[in-house]
């Protein structure tokens, strides 16, 4: 008896194409997902809202920010980096670095804007017998505070040195602390503070410039206004044919009493840090400023003034310019002619050339399939006709056809 054997079989598959487009297709979605999960939960998009409930009663809220914030905590005197909607106690401090900066709503309905290289800290924020008591302290750097319809109930106070300014409603004002010589300055844009030194009072108004002395008010006058910047506009491209190019600045002059001088400022950084500052210059008694070489990049440009009193405006609103290098046109190629007479006077034309390219014969226009193919017809009696091609990047191709012995 001859000895069997089992047999096996093994039925081969042929895949498709498709089958494996759409297997690799489903990878890179998971991929996506899980990157998109990392980078969700790396900034903080996919954290735990703050629930109200548990939030400690009369606590501030951060609405934005950028840079580097950060919160020292009155009770553990950890450091947290800020996030929106974060909470901010009274005792907290608010440090931002050079290219921090972050708006805080408080209690009242106010709003504190803390600039970049400052340091703020939450005095008061409480609600008694239905008034609402705010008090920030500042230690260095920049703050404005904006305050809305308040009644008098609510306190809103800035501690600048020995000095307390109390804010009144529908008031928008700057305060500035410099720690190296103790001065400090008020800027009332709008609505009135109060300002009080060991009992001394002084009325700030709309329209108003203190300075501080040790934290009295020193001297008072007509604020001055931050130039307008005009020339070159925001988002302003400009392009740059050789290694550098000379750009020139220009701003609206700002209104004030006596000589005014201006500071002005370009730089690689929106926040101006001291190592991205490529051009400054000091007592600008002209309302421009030109620069002979600036090579391609993104610059931010600023703008202040300074009256004789010594008195500084803010800065102006940083505008940003672009210089990007301009690249030398290349003759388009195109091939592959082919011309058919329709009769009498009408002709079709193709041939082959970059793709999206514009070709145009005796005004007549059509654009390069993504083949590079394309077909006009024309009418003529000429013999020859002449062929322009062009792209969006400035490349250009002139070709003489001929219509005959084709």
């Amino acid at each position: 008896m001859e000895p069997h054997y089992r047999k096996f079989y093994v039925d081969w598959f042929n895949i498709r194409k498709a089958t494996v487009y759409k297997l690799l297709a489903l990878l890179a979605f998971i991929a996506s997902v899980i990157g998109g999960g990392i980078w969700l939960w790396q900034s903080q998009l996919l954290a735990t809202p703050i629930d109200d409930a548990n939030t400690p009663r009369d606590s501030a809220r951060i609405l934005t920010y950028q840079g580097d914030v950060r919160i020292i905590r009155v009770s553990t005197r950890k450091t947290e980096r800020a996030a929106e909607g974060m909470m901010v106690q009274a005792g907290d401090t608010i440090q931002t670095q050079s290219d921090g900066r972050c708006q805080i709503l408080m209690i009242d309905g106010s709003t504190l804007s803390v600039r970049p290289n400052s340091t703020v800290v939450i005095r008061d924020s409480s609600s008694l017998f239905g008034g609402k008591s705010v008090r920030v302290k500042l230690d260095d750097g920049q703050i404005r505070v904006r305050t809305e319809d308040q009644p008098d109930s609510t306190n809103n106070v800035v501690e600048v040195k020995e000095s307390e300014n109390r804010i009144l409603a529908q008031t928008e004002a700057s305060f500035n602390l410099n720690r190296q010589n103790e001065r400090g300055e008020i800027r009332v844009t709008r609505g009135n503070i109060i300002s009080d030194s060991n009992g001394q009072k002084t009325t700030i108004n709309e329209n108003e410039y203190a300075a501080l002395d040790k934290g009295k008010v020193s001297s008072r006058e007509t604020l001055l206004r931050p130039p307008s910047p005009e020339e070159p506009p925001a988002s302003a491209q400009i392009p740059v044919t050789g290694s550098s190019r000379s750009v020139a600045f220009s701003w609206k002059r700002s209104s004030g009493a006596g000589d005014i001088t201006y500071q002005f400022q370009l730089s690689l950084s929106p926040f101006f840090v001291q190592d991205k500052v490529v051009e400054e210059q000091l007592g600008l008694r002209d309302s421009r400023y030109g620069i002979a070489a600036l090579v391609p990049d993104t610059y931010f440009w600023r703008v202040r003034a300074a009256s004789t009193s010594g008195q500084q405006s803010e800065w102006s609103e940083p505008f940003r310019l672009t210089l990007y290098r301009q690249r030398r046109a290349a003759r388009i190629e195109a091939g592959d002619w082919q011309v058919e007479h329709l009769g009498g006077r009408l002709y079709r034309v193709s041939g082959k050339t970059d793709p999206g390219a514009t070709v145009r014969i005796l005004g007549r226009e059509t654009f390069a399939k993504f083949d590079g193919s394309f077909i006009l017809q024309i009418s003529t009696s000429s013999s020859s006709v002449g062929v322009s091609i062009s792209d969006n990047k400035g490349n250009q191709g002139q070709y003489n056809l001929s219509l005959r012995g084709r």
